[in-house]
């Protein structure tokens, strides 16, 4: 049950911001709860979201951001962000993003069993993504090692190719010789 989840968790992190973060209508499905009922319990509870846990997209930031969900053919599904719901395409009503600190916050304000069991979901999901984030800088200066030794072996070779072109090139543009006698 937790990998179909996770998977399904994963397609809907953004990065925004240098942040990876859900929005308030992605949330809301995964909840069980309409946008409008999320938003409501943040803003009671708007002392527990300082802007690092959550912020509102610009219109900008939703242009770019929406038009790219769109375009995406993986995505099935996206609630109200893909299927262009009239709220989110009006200034006013522009989407909020959790961070995952914003996430866990959630759960203090969203008591429901539900919330619970979605909430550790989303907690793995982030620490799986993260993981995967390090593995892959781990493989990215593995790679960067392994090209650093080839390319100073190779780098002999290279010079050594350059040298035998240079005195192909050299002796082409000498004046040749005439074979024979010059009488």
């Amino acid at each position: 049950m937790h990998a179909a989840k996770t998977e399904t968790i994963a397609r809907l992190v953004q990065a925004v911001r240098g942040e990876r973060v859900l929005f308030d209508a992605d949330l809301a499905g995964l909840y069980g709860v309409s946008t409008k009922a999320l938003n409501q319990a943040v803003k009671r509870n708007r002392g527990r979201f300082p802007p690092d846990f959550m912020f509102r997209l610009t219109a900008e930031e939703w242009r770019v951001i929406g038009s790219s969900l769109s375009a995406s053919p993986d995505v099935v599904n996206r609630s109200q962000i893909v299927t262009g719901s009239s709220k989110h395409r009006d200034p006013l009503y522009l989407p909020y993003a959790f961070t995952e600190q914003g996430v866990a916050m959630l759960s203090s304000v969203l008591r429901s069993s539900r919330a619970v069991e979605v909430n550790i979901a989303i907690m793995r999901t982030f620490v799986q993504l993260r993981r995967l984030m390090d593995s892959n800088r781990q493989l990215a200066r593995k790679i960067e090692a392994i090209e650093k030794k080839y390319d100073e072996k190779f780098a002999v070779v290279f010079n050594a190719i350059k040298r035998l072109i240079a005195e192909d090139d050299a002796s082409r543009a000498s004046p040749k010789r005439r074979i024979g006698f010059i009488a």
